[in-house]
């Protein structure tokens, strides 16, 4: 297992004839953007505005000619990813907007004429300078789902990084707002809330946690609402983490978290309920089958299974996003249409009892996120480097885009034994107290 990190030299362009090479960018710009984007703007190096107002919501500066010059030869937004990280590029604003341009440039057609005259005036520009080419950052070796490895490539950067920008609970999982005013850490709170009222807890019930993260989950459904927990999870900070949390709060009795692969359980209807947030994104459309037959296994008779996890409309199709997230965040992340969690939940012989799509829930979730990493922005890079502080900002901003959007959703699935009478109310109403 290795990691590639690109040299952060974040040079201000200055040579003597970048005058032209600042006309040359401009006349790409203009070729290949839209005039529609009015909340960005595009700044170079020299100061001058090649594209929009002075005032856009959003401005991408340009430190160096070479990364349009890389986008043009080589037709890969990737170029753009790798120059951010190393510093060529800086985004100042609301990062958000940025990915305004994805769609546009992923569906440029120009005749051969335009093309033609792209690529003359991009082979025109300045090459990186030998010393200062970046570097693809991402894990090298085999893509394997759910193994922890894959996990640790995510969720061990640092228990003092996501410190920075989760809430008190460390809930890393779509929180459940009231209103657009509501803070984060009430919202998460109310989502744990949210996912036990759900899953219809009682004490002395016995809950499986699976992928469990940080304990938050298994804490709050210990504490109030009196149950046994047993939560697993593949990430050795986070699994050191929510153990001490557990000690600290004094809940040995109830909580035990371990570290084991879902894959591993032994545990033939041993749990009242089973719940899995966040985690579901990891396990491959292909191992579908066996986790939900891990889980159906697991659960006693008259039980219930909540499962909460991110969707896609068009699933996991090949696209300059897909790339992005396997190649830099999820070695092994790949989601599936809700269509088709569905159906594997079926066929593995479980009822669907109720399905919620949070997703504008996320994409708040997400700008509180990227406002609390931007607002410790010193610390995040002290505690993980340059690049790691980079790379989440850019990665939860283009998230809480798509979410936005609509290309990505997050459902809440409940459900629980086929042909066996189910241990939820009529109505909705004690979901609401």
């Amino acid at each position: 297992m290795a990691y590639l990190h690109p040299p952060l030299i974040p040079p201000h362009y200055s040579k003597p004839d970048s005058r032209d090479h600042a006309r040359i960018v401009e006349e790409i710009l203009s070729t290949i953007l839209p005039n529609t984007l009015e909340d960005l703007a595009v700044r170079l190096w020299n100061d001058r505005l090649a594209l929009g107002r002075s005032d856009a919501p959003c401005t991408l500066l340009l430190r160096h000619p070479a990364p349009l010059r890389e986008l043009i030869l080589f037709r890969s937004l990737f170029r753009l990813v790798d120059a951010y990280l190393a510093g060529f590029i800086e985004v100042e604003g609301d990062f958000e907007r940025l990915f305004q341009l994805q769609k546009p440039l992923e569906s440029l057609s120009l005749p051969w004429r335009d093309k033609a005259r792209l690529l003359r005036l991009a082979l025109s520009l300045p090459g990186y300078p030998k010393d200062q080419v970046p570097q693809r950052w991402c894990r090298t070796g085999e893509r394997d789902e759910n193994c922890r490895e894959t996990i640790a490539h995510h969720y061990d950067v640092s228990n003092g990084f996501y410190r920075l920008w989760l809430d008190p609970e460390m809930v890393y999982s779509c929180a459940y707002f009231a209103s657009e005013e509501q803070n984060l850490a009430a919202a998460q709170r109310d989502k744990l809330e949210y996912i036990c009222r759900k899953l219809r807890l009682e004490p002395g019930h016995r809950l499986l946690d699976i992928g469990c993260g940080w304990g938050g989950l298994a804490i709050w459904a210990a504490r109030h609402h009196g149950v046994e927990v047993h939560g697993i999870t593949l990430s050795e900070q986070q699994h050191e983490w929510a153990r001490r949390r557990v000690r600290e709060e004094g809940l040995e009795g109830k909580v035990r978290i371990e570290l084991k692969d879902y894959r591993d359980l032994d545990a033939e209807g041993a749990y009242d309920r089973v719940v899995s947030v966040g985690m579901f994104e990891h396990i491959g459309i292909a191992n579908f089958p066996r986790y939900f037959d891990t889980v159906k296994h697991s659960l006693k008779p008259g039980g219930l299974f909540l499962n909460h996890g991110i969707t896609s409309a068009d699933g996991w199709r090949k696209s300059a996003g897909t790339r992005f997230i396997n190649t830099y965040i999820f070695p092994d992340g790949e989601l599936a249409r809700i269509s088709d969690v569905i159906d594997a939940m079926e066929q593995a012989g479980f009822e669907i009892l109720d399905t919620e799509n949070l997703r504008r829930h996320y994409a708040m979730t997400l700008r509180h996120w990227v406002r609390n990493l931007e607002a410790h922005r010193e610390e995040a890079v002290a505690e993980s480097g340059e690049t790691t502080y980079r790379l989440w900002r850019l990665y939860m901003a283009g998230c809480a885009f798509n979410f936005e959007d609509g290309d990505i959703a997050i459902h809440q699935v409940l459900a629980g034994h086929r042909n066996r009478r189910q241990p939820v109310p009529l109505r909705r109403d004690d979901l609401y107290r």
